[in-house]
């Protein structure tokens, strides 16, 4: 099944002042489109034209490294979209989220503390997570394109910290930019819904 870029859940000024129209018009449109793009060339070429992103990514992971970055970025991306909403954040957590965080994340205070920690201590590009490994949460950074499902967990929150998602509105202080998403973009009905996912 060829990638496909999908709209975005909410118009492209639904998110200021946190996140600006210009910031998501250069990062999906152009670069999310530019992953779906090279990664369906590049999914024909290795066979893989006809398989979900998921599979491509783990097939792709330490064999082919351009079709992988590609994968994972527009599998990335298709949930940070979803991962954020107009009047997002705040610190009351939906359904089995809260005990979850609780119980595995030490609550949520230490949980946005140390996914801030996570994605401002992350060298470079890549991106920071909430992740269900073992049937528990851990918080994971990755560098690049990686994300949990190449190793051995499923993302249910994530965090671009590459420097298209947050340069413009930010210049280079990355801090300030994942302590705007924790507090003011998450959308915590998504991240539930893929906690109840992968918790099944």
């Amino acid at each position: 099944m060829a990638f496909e870029l999908p709209e975005l859940p909410y118009a492209y000024d639904a998110l200021a002042p946190y996140m600006s129209a210009e910031t998501l018009e250069f990062h999906h449109d152009k670069h999310h489109n530019a992953y779906v793009t090279t990664g369906n060339k590049l999914a024909a070429e290795a066979g893989m034209g006809d398989l979900p992103v998921e599979d491509v990514l783990k097939k792709a992971y330490g064999n082919n490294q351009p079709l992988f970055n590609n994968a994972a970025q527009h599998y990335n991306h298709i949930h940070f979209w979803k991962w954020m909403k107009k009047d997002g954040g705040g610190t009351k957590l939906p359904g089995a989220l809260e005990s979850a965080f609780a119980s595995d994340l030490g609550g949520y205070d230490k949980f946005k503390a140390d996914f801030a920690a996570a994605g401002a201590g992350q060298f470079g590009s890549g991106w920071a997570w909430v992740a269900v490994k073992d049937g528990k949460l851990e918080i994971m950074k990755t560098p690049n394109g990686e994300n949990p499902l190449v190793h051995g967990a499923t993302p249910i929150l994530g965090v671009d910290v590459w420097e298209h998602s947050y340069y413009i509105d930010y210049r280079n202080a990355r801090p300030k930019y994942l302590e705007a998403f924790v507090d003011s973009l998450i959308n915590w009905d998504y991240v539930l819904e893929m906690y109840e996912a992968a918790t099944k």
